[in-house]
């Protein structure tokens, strides 16, 4: 299994409009971050977790075939704003898309002409499935465990695959779903900025602290903003275990 980073940056991507900061006029390409999304593959599926505003720039460079699933985390703009992007995936077939039930109903007022009755000529034909967390789903072989973190207030869903567990937008976790990062060997996690802390989003400390608690062999930070500082000199920072994604990087789960 390949998972492949298509954007690890925050919601105003990096670098930000108007900012002169080191990060946003640095030339390593490891500090231009677009919008979160990741792609899961085997040779039988595709899976995409979240489709936000970069979505067409993220996959203009994939090899193009069906995505058999896409899993969005919640509403808000930068993980849902792309989904009129998947047009081009609908030769294959409906594209099928899951999500908890308050995100559902809010994706069907964001794009309403991909539901109506009398389908606009041309929309993407997706066919739309409320999930529960901590009920499995099926995508081919693969088997998925959706469960819940907070953003702040708000509930996000967060997805186990295997021996993979993607959470974004996290600032806190409830203990009883500390269960479903059990044994888990490759942790992706939000992790802002080092300072100063965000109401809703969790620092490169909480995400570290939460990396000991679930014991993974390795983690990988997420949806970082233009203050967490250079790619490469934060990755020096970091404990051997935890690094800084960046945009394009695969891995092997």
């Amino acid at each position: 299994m390949k998972l492949t980073f298509l954007g690890t940056g925050t919601s105003v991507g990096v670098p930000t409009i108007g900012c002169t900061c080191k990060v946003c006029t640095s030339s390593d390409p490891h500090d231009k971050r677009l919008r979160c999304s990741a792609m899961i593959e085997t040779e039988q599926t595709r899976i995409v977790i979240d489709v936000g505003p970069d979505f067409r720039t993220q996959m203009l460079p994939q090899t193009f075939r069906k995505i058999d699933a896409v899993l969005l985390t919640h509403i808000h703009y930068d993980h849902a704003g792309g989904v009129d992007d998947l047009r081009p995936f609908c030769k294959f077939g409906e594209v099928n898309v899951y999500a908890d039930g308050q995100t559902s109903r809010a994706l069907m007022h964001t794009v309403p002409y991909c539901f109506a009755e009398n389908r606009y000529p041309g929309a993407p034909a997706i066919s739309l499935h409320t999930i529960e967390h901590h009920v499995p789903l099926q995508v081919n072989e693969l088997s998925v465990m959706p469960f819940g973190v907070y953003h702040g207030h708000l509930p996000i869903t967060a997805y186990r695959i295997g021996p993979l567990a993607y959470i974004t937008d996290m600032k806190t976790i409830d203990e009883s779903e500390m269960k479903y990062l059990e044994d888990v060997d490759t942790l992706v996690v939000n992790a802002l900025r080092f300072e100063p802390a965000h109401h809703a989003h969790q620092s490169v400390d909480d995400a570290i602290a939460l990396a000991r608690r679930v014991g993974a062999r390795r983690t990988w930070l997420i949806h970082s903003c233009h203050d967490i500082g250079l790619h490469e000199e934060v990755n020096h920072q970091m404990p051997d275990d935890v690094q800084l994604a960046f945009d394009g990087q695969q891995i092997e789960i």
